[in-house]
């Protein structure tokens, strides 16, 4: 076994004023605490709040700051993330993987902005996997993301051993989230390092779970930092014999004799989705769904030649046009 600690950071997130120093100082409290911590990871959109009126360029002081204490400490650092403003306008809400020697190593930005709700934030494309020399590979989703287990899918792919996973969830949906993290520690074989804010950046319940889908830390509401040794020499293992000796996911998957044309565009095998409206937040006494034919009546209409073609079909977008 390789020793290697990440600790996760849940901390109160002001939505109208700075919290980077906030940030740096529970770095130095982490450190001077647990100073075998390897790798710190803060909630999505830690820096400054959820308001995408603070976006900013990168690079910029904040994160010439964050690098400055990854070198100070020798860790790795990733703090939340921040909405990143592009020279041509758009907003993309966007982490930055910082290693030991305070250079950015990666930068990544939510394939999957929260929508409807996420007006104006664009989507990122392109996937985050960084080594960690003589530890093992990671990857980095950012909430919303992990819904989508095509991401995991695509970053276990290439070998990812940790999913880091810094979210803002305030809302409801933190119990259904929380068992999605636990899904895909499971599905892919991974730990899932899961960290939520309090505040204006959500209602905490961080989690920390490993490949066989235990649950390692479960923050409550309060401030928390949680550093957890993690040993890739069990995912390793477990990726070769499964899970308790039984399911080998990642194999089977690889050896599957089954294609799935649902992921081409054009195969038509998506013809019920284009039946569930225009993606926009529900409205007071909205009765969306409630007239709209069932499942079956749709199959039965592609079937017999009523459903247009995926071609002509339209593909429904959020109503910022951002995409």
């Amino acid at each position: 076994m390789t020793p290697f600690a990440i600790a996760g950071v849940q901390m109160h997130v002001g939505a109208l004023h700075s919290n980077v120093e906030a940030m740096r100082q529970r770095i130095e409290i982490l450190m001077a605490r647990f100073p075998w911590t390897q790798m710190v990871l803060f909630s999505e959109l830690a820096p400054y709040g959820p308001l995408d009126r603070f976006a900013q360029p990168f690079p910029n002081d904040a994160i010439t700051q964050f690098q400055e204490d990854a070198k100070r400490y020798g860790i790795w650092l990733i703090p939340g993330s921040m909405f990143e403003k592009m020279p041509d306008g758009r907003i993309f809400n966007t982490s930055v993987v910082i290693n030991p020697q305070g250079e950015i190593v990666r930068k990544y930005s939510k394939m999957f902005p929260f929508r409807p709700y996420e007006q104006g934030i664009s989507a990122g494309t392109d996937f985050c996997v960084f080594d960690v020399p003589d530890v093992g590979r990671f990857g980095l989703s950012i909430c919303y993301d992990i819904w989508f287990p095509e991401t995991t899918r695509h970053l276990t792919s290439q070998g990812v051993e940790v999913l880091l996973h810094p979210v803002l969830t305030g809302t409801t949906d933190r119990d259904a989230e929380l068992s999605i993290a636990r899904a895909t520690a499971a599905q892919f074989q991974c730990y899932v390092f899961d960290v939520n804010g309090l505040g204006a950046g959500g209602t905490g319940r961080s989690l920390v779970v490993d490949p066989a889908a235990t649950v390692l830390h479960q923050s409550a509401g309060q401030e928390d930092m949680f550093p957890i040794e993690v040993d890739l020499d069990m995912v390793r293992r477990q990726r070769e014999t499964g899970m308790k000796g039984l399911g080998q996911v990642l194999k089977s998957f690889r050896d599957r004799e089954a294609e799935f044309p649902v992921y081409n565009r054009l195969s038509g095998a998506d013809a019920y989705l284009h039946t569930l409206g225009p993606l926009e937040t529900p409205r007071q006494g909205s009765t969306a769904g409630l007239t709209h034919a069932d499942p079956r009546t749709a199959l039965s209409q592609e079937a017999s030649g009523q459903v247009p073609s995926a071609s002509t079909i339209p593909i429904f977008k959020g109503r910022t046009g951002t995409e």
